[in-house]
């Protein structure tokens, strides 16, 4: 394992006020996202967005690197140029989903477990062969009257930790993602209290397996109520509670912590990153941002998977991006409407 190799690139992901751009739905995922702007999801338009996502110009400035999918991976721009090339041109790291999706756990009504361990050791030798140099790894984790059980916030630790071991071995820098869901409608103090239990269960197996904390990155969710609570918090205190949470679990080793969005609004996600980096920012690791639809919601709306629309496309990824950018340097304002 090339431990210098991992940590360079964990701290090109969150060097300069960067964050990481998630573009690695499933086929199935982003079927949805294409069908709520009446697009067919078929290849060659889900590589027709993808591709204006990694095309638009001056992003490297913002996104340190963008999450793949398998088939994006290995996709080919609409001229023949590899997809990973593209992102190389912008100085943007390619990275890749390795993880399956989430499956029924025995033994747990209504609790998942994310599977793909199997073969993780070849196929990681062949995405480190095709470009990539980081990975993800998503483990869900749900907020009930009865939920979560310690079985799930172990088993899915346990899972993080090998999957990360594999990566480190492999040569890929990864990221591990413990997401407790907006689901539900517990309030701010149970979020925190269940996401403090699942750091701790994720950071306990990582000690165990030998993770080195220095070559990894955490994607975690924030400390927010549930979406169908009636009290929701705001942005300060959603900020200064996730910086709490977080200094009581994650140890100082690990470079940066990038945060999910989740079912948070763009608006939301900014804002709250900010406040976290311009009144709690005092911590020992980067605090950014790892969006998916908080970063290309915008960006699909203005799409609308026609061809004349790529530059008003790109422009929207890319105020997005400038905007959570800001965030990181605490530097945020939210243009008047």
């Amino acid at each position: 394992m090339d431990l210098d190799k991992l940590a360079k690139t964990a701290n090109a992901m969150v060097a300069d006020n960067k964050g990481l751009l998630a573009a690695d739905e499933s086929t199935g995922t982003m079927g949805k996202r294409l069908q709520s702007i009446g697009v067919e999801n078929v290849e060659s338009k889900r590589r027709d967005f993808r591709e204006l996502l990694v095309r638009a110009k001056g992003l490297g400035q913002f996104i340190s690197g963008v999450i793949l999918y398998d088939e994006t991976l290995r996709q080919k721009a609409a001229d023949g140029t590899p997809m990973v090339k593209l992102m190389q041109g912008q100085r943007i790291i390619p990275g890749i989903k390795v993880d399956t999706g989430a499956k029924d756990l025995a033994g747990a009504s209504g609790e998942k477990v994310t599977e793909g361990l199997d073969g993780l050791t070849e196929r990681v030798a062949e995405y480190v062969k095709l470009g990539a140099r980081f990975a993800k790894w998503r483990a869900v984790i749900t907020i009930g009257p009865h939920l979560p059980s310690r079985h799930c916030q172990h088993v899915n630790a346990h899972a993080l930790a090998r999957y990360a071991k594999i990566c480190q071995e492999g040569g890929l820098t990864p990221i591990v993602e413990p997401e407790v869901m907006m689901d539900g409608d517990h309030d701010i103090d149970r979020c925190d209290r269940v996401t403090t239990q699942t750091l701790n269960a994720v950071f306990d197996e990582l000690f165990a397996q030998d993770v080195a904390l220095e070559g990894m990155i955490l994607k975690p969710n924030m400390v927010i109520a549930g979406t169908e609570c009636k009290k929701q918090a705001g942005i300060d205190e959603v900020a200064e509670r996730t910086v709490l949470c977080m200094k009581r679990c994650v140890p100082s080793a690990v470079p940066g912590l990038m945060f999910l969005s989740g079912g948070q609004s763009e608006e939301e996600a900014t804002a709250r990153l900010n406040a976290m980096n311009a009144k709690f920012g005092s911590t020992p690791w980067k605090l950014s941002f790892s969006y998916g639809r908080a970063l290309q919601q915008s960006c699909l709306k203005a799409w609308k998977g026609d061809q004349a629309n790529v530059a008003a496309a790109q422009a929207a990824l890319l105020e997005r991006a400038r905007a959570n950018s800001a965030a990181c340097a605490g530097a945020y304002k939210k243009k008047a409407a």
